[in-house]
């Protein structure tokens, strides 16, 4: 089993950036594909940001291609998600994903373990 705990959420203004981070415990999840998604108030959960097992294949969700970076620091088994540039539109939880078996996906179906999710607020 494996637990994912998010942090490093909070509010700050437009233009702002922010550095979450998700930490894993239970077992190592270097051999994992690791993923951020989000879910703004009244809406869906939708795909932030996935990496690859080795870090080495990314993939990230038009709405926040070139103002968000995902990284992942396996000797620490953490995952990073980057973001600058932040727009009120980015207030939303976010939440950290973990997938056993297979490539990076945007498919919320394709992760077997979740975080509980941390609050970016972005104000304007």
């Amino acid at each position: 089993q494996v637990q994912l705990v998010e942090s490093g959420g909070g509010l700050v203004q437009a233009g702002g950036s922010l550095r979450l981070s998700c930490a894993a415990s239970g077992r190592p999840v270097s051999s994992y594909a690791m993923g951020w998604f989000r879910q703004a108030p009244g809406q869906e959960r939708k795909f932030v940001a996935a990496v690859s097992w080795s870090g080495g294949t990314t993939d990230y969700a038009d709405s926040v291609k070139g103002r968000v970076t995902i990284s992942r620091d396996s000797a620490k088994n953490t995952v990073n998600l980057q973001m600058n540039n932040l727009k009120p539109e980015d207030t939303a939880i976010y939440y950290c994903a973990a997938r056993k078996w297979g490539l990076a996906t945007r498919f919320e179906s394709g992760y077997d373990y979740w975080g509980q999710g941390t609050q970016v607020t972005v104000s304007s």
